[in-house]
């Protein structure tokens, strides 16, 4: 009866002995209630979503419920990170009809997939002036039956609002005012007494923070200092960090940071470690790189497939009870520490008999407790801790573990490639490059073929073409590697990368690049995105590799693309910035100074790349060429062709607003440079 025992997505499989008899995403559902002339119930989540499960128990797993909607729908079930452009289009629906989103989302629709009803979780009964299913069902199959003009009224007015919604006004290209409303912004929806931006509940925006660094090395705000290192510090000292098993979950419910939504993103990892990256770089401070390293402890162990690549998530939930996996009762401290430890332990991290946090739902203690430490541990006491912590950790991997999603996503893993390129350079970590260069050729080798192009999802079971994200992100990780490493194919790779993405996604009247490329299940129309959400824009993202691909290689065409690109989403830029950080770091790199670096050599590469590594300098672009690479790089880079690499010199050519500098000589010299940020911001 239920159709989803073949699928391969975690989130279906978790729903494939339910009584309501689902239906994955496709024509032979439709087709179906064509036929019976039934609307469409469609519900999309993803499988470490802890609401989805509650209404998964409540609801999905109530045979009276079930057979109620069997009744009255064809119901279908949606990953959301399998279709996420399927997810996008009704959530902008969802968001229209109520002034809000998220998972589970539910739309009803017609057979042809238009929605004329949109909420997130329903539950089984009315309450709290949220409807209830057992109403919900009944009121829809009566206005299905008997008011299809009112149903036909919904669909008019959500259509036009979904238009409307991808009117992008075109105006003239935001200046640095743009730059300083969306700081201004940040700054005043800082909390200045916890870290962070706003109220409950609380989201890392690592990609927020990535945007306030850059800005710092203009004039050394110290307001933005503090902005960026007490949040960072708060982050990493409180609940949304689980300093048992490491790893970041997915956002604090309070504004304090101590009672996160436990489930682990793959993406949360990537985005906060290259944030904590370069923050070391600018800020040297020792709690930075050690959060890097930890989180790679933790992927290292929990979400490393074979391949190299990576798991999508961990669950929130574990014996059907969110955060169970995690949470301490005192007691436990004390039967499995001596006296001395577990005072220690009980006062470092903020733990109580009567527990330490209250449970959303009721407000009430719990007489559990989630480690947070008051304050950043001193070397003593954070060595005393490495030696407690492993007891404490095996203790709790004897409990019933979260569920694994084990999805490989092209677009999150090449946002942790990214990251650990990055964050390998900052701390000199090899190990950190090699994850990186792994990961990089097995999600090639996987997720693309030459004449079909990149896979958002490529196995034996799933092929589902890319996205916008997954090619936006990709051609980032290669830039990433390239800058790290100096290795001419990964700049290859972006180019190649970036052309097949442009043919197929951009929209070369309007400008801009659309989500997806077909729009067969796009009933409502391709959709462009350009606010950042839990994970930066793929717009965003495209704006600022076409303005690091236009100075590496001197082709102009990528400055055209990005001005248009800039030009379409000009007025969301100017007004709303601070929601756009990852498009502003782009307009950053369009508009204030920037410098193309040249450095040639015959030897001395790890030394002379180890050396460039070291320094936060997000505003130049480096080429260092030599004997191997030199051909390569000038196919790319044509103005790089009468640069000499065959003496034993090392050269730094520094080229500044259009204007090229006389060389320096010597390793001594290129520290120098790197230290003086090649005049950047002097």
């Amino acid at each position: 009866m239920n159709h989803l025992k073949d699928e391969s997505s975690p989130y279906l499989k978790q729903h494939k002995d339910n009584p309501v008899d689902w239906y994955p995403w496709g024509e032979e559902a439709f087709e179906k209630a064509k036929k019976e002339n039934k609307p469409v119930f469609l519900s999309i989540g993803y499988s470490t979503c802890h609401w989805c499960h509650v209404m998964a128990h409540e609801s999905f797993e109530d045979d009276d419920i079930a057979g109620k909607m069997n009744d009255a729908f064809i119901n279908i079930k949606v990953d959301r990170e399998e279709l996420p452009h399927i997810d996008s289009m009704y959530m902008t629906v969802c968001q229209l009809i109520n002034g809000h989103g998220g998972w589970p989302l539910t739309i009803v629709m017609t057979p042809e997939k238009e929605p004329f009803f949109a909420a997130t979780y329903i539950p089984k009964d009315a309450r709290q002036n949220r409807i209830g299913m057992r109403q919900l069902i009944p009121g829809i199959k009566g206005m299905w039956n008997n008011e299809p003009d009112r149903i036909n009224k919904a669909i008019t007015k959500i259509r036009e609002g979904f238009e409307r919604s991808q009117l992008f006004e075109e105006s003239s290209a935001p200046d640095r005012s743009a730059i300083e409303n969306a700081v201004r912004n940040l700054k005043n929806s800082f909390d200045p007494e916890y870290g962070g931006f706003g109220s409950a509940p609380k989201f890392p925006s690592p990609h927020n923070l990535r945007f306030l660094l850059r800005e710092y090395l203009r004039d050394e705000d110290p307001e933005l200092e503090k902005i960026i290192t007490e949040t960072l510090r708060s982050m990493r000292l409180g609940g949304l960090w689980d300093h048992i098993g490491y790893g970041f979950h997915r956002y604090s419910t309070d504004r304090e940071w101590l009672l996160p939504h436990f489930e682990k993103m793959l993406y949360d990892q990537a985005l906060l470690m290259i944030t904590y990256a370069e923050a070391y770089s600018l800020f040297g401070e020792a709690l930075f790189e050690q959060t890097v390293h930890e989180i790679a402890d933790y992927l290292k162990r929990n979400m490393l497939d074979g391949s190299g690549l990576f798991y999508a998530a961990e669950d929130a939930d574990s014996e059907g009870e969110e955060g169970k996996f995690y949470v301490f009762e005192s007691t436990e401290v004390r039967e499995l520490l001596d006296e001395d430890d577990t005072d220690k332990f009980i006062s470092l991290f903020g733990f109580s008999d009567e527990g330490n946090f209250e449970d959303e739902s009721t407000g009430l203690k719990t007489g559990k407790n989630i480690p947070r430490l008051k304050y950043q541990l001193p070397k003593e006491e954070q060595e005393w801790f490495e030696r407690v912590r492993p007891e404490l950790f095996s203790y709790r991997e004897k409990r019933v573990s979260p569920g694994l999603d084990n999805k490989i996503l092209t677009d999150w893993n090449a946002l942790l490639i990214s990251a650990l390129a990055e964050a390998g350079a900052a701390l000199d970590s090899a190990e950190l490059i090699e994850m990186a260069e792994t990961a990089y050729k097995a999600l090639i080798e996987n997720h693309y073929r030459l004449d079909e192009g990149l896979f958002h999802i490529l196995n034996d079971a799933k092929r589902i073409p890319a996205l916008a994200d997954d090619y936006a992100f990709t051609v980032r990780a290669a830039l990433d590697l390239y800058r790290t490493t100096a290795e001419a194919k990964y700049l290859k790779h972006a180019i190649n990368l970036n052309n097949e993405y442009t043919d197929s996604f951009y929209d070369h009247k309007d400008g801009g690049f659309y989500l997806s490329k077909e729009a067969d299940d796009q009933v409502l129309g391709l959709q462009k995105q350009i606010f950042d959400g839990a994970v930066p824009s793929s717009n965003s993202v495209t704006m600022f590799n076409l303005a690091e691909l236009g100075r590496l290689t001197g082709n102009i065409n990528y400055d055209e693309i990005l001005e248009q690109c800039i030009k379409r989403f000009s007025v969301e830029m100017k007004r709303y910035g601070s929601s756009i950080t990852m498009g502003m770091m782009a307009l950053q790199r369009t508009i204030d100074p920037q410098a193309e670096v040249v450095i040639t050599t015959a030897e001395n590469q790890d030394e002379i790349m180890s050396e460039i590594n070291k320094h936060f300098i997000p505003d130049c672009v480096i080429h260092l060429l030599n004997d191997q690479n030199k051909k390569d790089i000038e196919a790319i880079a044509p103005y790089t062709k009468d640069y000499e690499t065959s003496g034993s010199d090392i050269l730094i050519y520094v080229c500044r607003n259009f204007s090229c500098e006389r060389p320096v000589k010597g390793l001594k010299a290129l520290k120098k440079q790197l230290s003086y940020k090649f005049g950047l911001y002097s």
